[in-house]
């Protein structure tokens, strides 16, 4: 079997994109895990599938991480695959699609795209977890899906390859686990994120729903108004807006770059 496919980037996290509205395409878990693989495939930290909307929006997709399990949301992700609706399909200005999160909205700035967000549920404030090098204090918030956050004093001496898989897997987050944001404020409405993503198993150079779960929690901790500007690994800046409703947050929106890298045809 031969795919098309294009390469496309948000903030540095990275996507395999296919058009299947023909639903001719099935692929394995292994298939996927083997596209997205960077020494033997495309390279990527998930894959999207375009796929005919089930009724409840324009379009929806099909969302995998890179080991090939199923993912419910991705922020970066949602960003890229509105472009890449509008370039396949011509979308208008504005276009929403389905995702296991529920339906998001997107609209066109250039190569800036915002998406809305799902209304973030579970914020859980400053809970003590045990880790092998002694109690932290988390703060959890589910934006599509879950994520622990940790504050630090300097992003670049977090030990996110160290911490990150011990609070990804902690019984505090079973049965699914949890992604894990480490969160430096640079300065009032201003923060710098770093991500260790679950299904991805590691560091990824941006997460859009750790982001603007980072920037939520950072928002009610230290008392931020929106919208609140983001700096993650890659060196991009994002956006989080978002709006406090019956003591919790609506209206979240994330804005930031999507970029094509490149298209190609690889076979399986």
């Amino acid at each position: 079997m031969v795919l098309e496919f294009a390469k496309m980037n948000g903030a540095g996290n990275d996507f395999v994109l296919i058009d299947n509205r023909s639903r001719t395409i099935r692929l394995s878990r292994e298939q996927i895990a083997r596209l997205c693989d960077r020494h033997r495939g495309i390279g990527a930290d998930g894959l999207m599938l375009l796929v005919p909307s089930g009724g409840k929006a324009d379009w929806a997709w099909e969302f995998y991480n890179s080991d090939g399990s199923t993912g419910e949301m991705c922020g970066n992700g949602a960003r890229c695959f509105a472009r890449f609706v509008r370039r396949k399909a011509g979308a208008a200005e504005r276009i929403t699609f389905e995702t296991e999160a529920g339906v998001i909205a997107a609209k066109f700035d250039g190569a800036r795209v915002t998406v809305n967000l799902t209304p973030p549920e579970g914020l859980r404030l400053n809970e003590q977890v045990a880790l092998a090098e002694g109690p932290i204090t988390v703060h959890s918030l589910n934006t599509g899906v879950p994520h622990a956050i940790l504050f630090v004093p300097d992003a670049d001496q977090a030990m996110v390859e160290r911490l990150g898989p011990q609070v990804r897997r902690h019984p505090h987050f079973a049965p699914k686990g949890t992604n894990v944001d480490f969160v430096q404020v640079l300065a009032p409405g201003m923060i710098r994120v770093r991500t260790f993503e679950r299904g991805v198993e590691g560091e990824t150079l941006a997460c859009g729903t750790g982001v603007a779960a980072s920037a939520l929690v950072a928002s009610r901790v230290h008392r931020f108004g929106a919208p609140v500007k983001v700096h993650v690994q890659s060196g991009d800046e994002l956006e989080v807006g978002f709006a406090e409703r019956s003591g919790g947050f609506a209206e979240v929106t994330l804005t930031g770059p999507a970029e094509y890298v490149f298209e190609g045809r690889i076979e399986l």
